[in-house]
């Protein structure tokens, strides 16, 4: 056998000729992590570096082990040469720098870094993360970091500005908003959806079926288009198209809970209570009872009052009366379901809207007079729709006790409706006439609270300097305000402490404060969870407790985007960054 070589078949089979090759050491270097031999670990990274020098996973592989060394400049050489050298398309390498960059408290270098991953990073993976770094660096370098555009978002910054505007009833500039969106992004459906109901809620229901036809022959299965476009031509007054859409609307059954809801509101508006009754259980079940918006509530009531489930729709109105104390809403129904049972009359079919029916609104309005109606009965945003409806599309005599309604609110949205009416070729001249009086005295009035701030500001200046001096105590705090309470109480609600009594006072403390220093221009609360959470969020972190924007955002139900915006809101007047120096956060990398 000396000097005989053995062919591949007559050798044992219990020998496995091993093959070197970048597979190879990236496995072995994974088992080396499995068992945190970091030494080893990076020894077999660079091996597998050698075998595949062009493949940038290996790079980034080989950066993160340093990282986790405590060697964030090494990090940092080898993902600039991945940049430079290997594949710039590697974008997430810029989050992974502004880590290590945080991590050696080089805080502008990782401002620069992260701004750059967020305008030119088209997939998103960090973007959580991201936004909490943000958060590190605006408390670190005492400013905002300044953000052209957020790639991965292209429009969605600027979409969620325009949901804000819809939500607060300024449909005008909403419509603005989302028009220049859907110019520059037509495949964001959503922003395309939203700007038709801007339309409809203004009353230009030509352009808002319109701008539905046009989402709809570019995705014709967008169940958003398909609830509104049913909505418009039931407002043409139905026919067999709104009869072939309804029935197909019938049997769909979605599970994205944002798309329920959607289809739950519509069926109710349609007339199909039943199939809206089954949707809203649907999601009022799936939220929980303890955890459900408010107004969830009151919408399955109404489906249950509908379909005549009167003891179903008394018992969720009478947990909402308790859940949401300050709202008139439950109340009136309660109210109204016990005079007509006692008179054995069944409930008329309700609105599937949380606020109280249109004629008790004006019925509210003349009960308080002119000078005495709510702010957040003037700025609820259904009430404001459904007045710009009315002055649109209903009777003579509504719409002329809606041009007298619109007298009381009086900001830019009602000046701009006004004028859009005078200029309607179809409105009656009497009618005109009554809105070019209304307009005229919102104008005079405008010039008179212009020419009061002029004189005031001019007093103030003359003002004897000891004034400036005033105590504390001598300076009145603004009248509590139902909504500014209802903030607390959903706070001291939900937070995650709330056997914390240390806590809770610098809670209340921090609210009042920033009540306090606003006032009398304190804020009008249209977004009670978004406050609430940011109160939390900003109490922990004096607290120095270990929490996230996203942590606290799931636990009321908001986007991390809301939570980190009302929390900024707060701080620019209360100034928590000089009360709290908040120490360096570990940022776990993903290689």
């Amino acid at each position: 056998m000396k000097g005989k070589h053995l062919r591949a078949s007559e050798l044992d089979p219990k020998i496995i000729a091993l093959r070197f090759d970048a597979s190879f050491f990236f496995e072995k270097a994974v088992r080396s992590l499995d068992r945190n031999h970091y030494d080893k670990a990076l020894k077999y990274f660079r091996k597998a570096v050698e075998y595949e020098p062009d493949n940038p996973v290996n790079h980034c592989n080989m950066a993160g082990i340093l990282s986790e060394m405590g060697d964030y400049a090494g990090s940092n050489e080898i993902l600039s040469s991945v940049l430079t050298d290997v594949d710039p398309s590697m974008t997430e390498c810029y989050f992974y720098m502004a880590n290590n960059y945080a991590n050696m408290e080089q805080f502008e270098e990782a401002e620069k870094a992260l701004v750059t991953y967020l305008e030119e990073d088209e997939e998103g993976q960090f973007l959580d993360e991201a936004e909490e770094m943000m958060e590190l660096l605006y408390y670190e370098l005492n400013r905002p970091t300044k953000l052209n555009r957020i790639k991965a978002r292209q429009g969605v910054v600027e979409h969620d500005q325009a949901r804000v505007l819809l939500e607060e009833g300024k449909f005008a500039q909403a419509a603005q908003l989302l028009k220049q969106i859907s110019e520059e992004q037509p495949d964001m459906f959503a922003a395309r959806n939203n700007l038709a109901l801007a339309y409809y809620y203004m009353g230009l229901f030509q352009n808002a079926k319109t701008t539905i036809l046009r989402v709809l022959e570019d995705e014709p299965g967008n169940l958003h288009a398909l609830c509104n476009l049913a909505i418009f031509y039931q407002h043409e007054g139905g026919g067999p198209e709104l009869d072939r859409l309804v029935q197909t609307l019938a049997i769909t059954i979605p599970f994205q809970e944002e798309q329920v809801f959607k289809l739950a509101t519509t069926m109710g508006i349609l007339g199909r209570h039943e199939e809206a009754y089954r949707h809203f259980r649907r999601l009022l079940h799936g939220a929980g009872e303890n955890s459900a918006d408010a107004s969830l509530y009151h919408y399955t009531a109404v489906a249950a009052s509908n379909t005549g489930r009167y003891a179903e729709a008394r018992r969720l109105w009478s947990h909402l009366q308790k859940q949401d104390a300050s709202s008139e809403v439950p109340r009136f129904f309660l109210s109204r379901l016990e005079e007509l049972q006692q008179q054995g009359t069944p409930l008329q079919v309700l609105s599937y809207h949380y606020h109280l029916p249109f004629e008790e609104q004006f019925r509210i309005w003349e009960k308080f007079g002119s000078e005495q109606v709510p702010d957040s009965m003037k700025k609820d945003p259904l009430i404001r729709s459904s007045f710009f409806w009315a002055l649109r599309h209903g009777d003579r005599a509504t719409q002329l006790q809606v041009i007298q309604a619109l007298s009381l609110i009086g900001d830019d949205e009602v000046r701009q409706a006004l004028e859009s009416f005078i200029a309607d070729p179809d409105q009656e001249d009497e009618l005109k006439r009554c809105a070019l009086q209304v307009l005229n005295e919102l104008i005079e009035q405008e010039q008179d609270v212009q020419d009061s701030h002029s004189q005031a500001e001019q007093l103030k200046q003359s003002e004897d300097e000891d004034v400036c001096h005033a105590t504390e105590g001598n300076v009145s705090a603004p009248q509590v305000d139902p909504q500014w309470q209802a903030v607390l109480d959903k706070v001291l609600t939900v937070m995650s402490r709330q056997s914390d009594p240390a806590m809770q006072h610098d809670l209340r403390s921090l609210w009042q404060e920033y009540l306090d220093r606003l006032a009398p221009e304190v804020p009008m609360v249209q977004h009670t969870e978004g406050w609430a959470a940011a109160l939390e969020y900003l109490t922990a972190k004096m607290h120095h407790h270990s929490v996230t924007y996203r942590e606290v955002a799931d636990r009321y139900g908001i986007s991390v985007s809301t939570v980190s915006r009302y929390a900024r809101q707060i701080d620019s007047v209360c100034g928590i960054k000089q009360k709290l120096k908040q120490p360096l956060s570990t940022f776990k990398k993903q290689v």
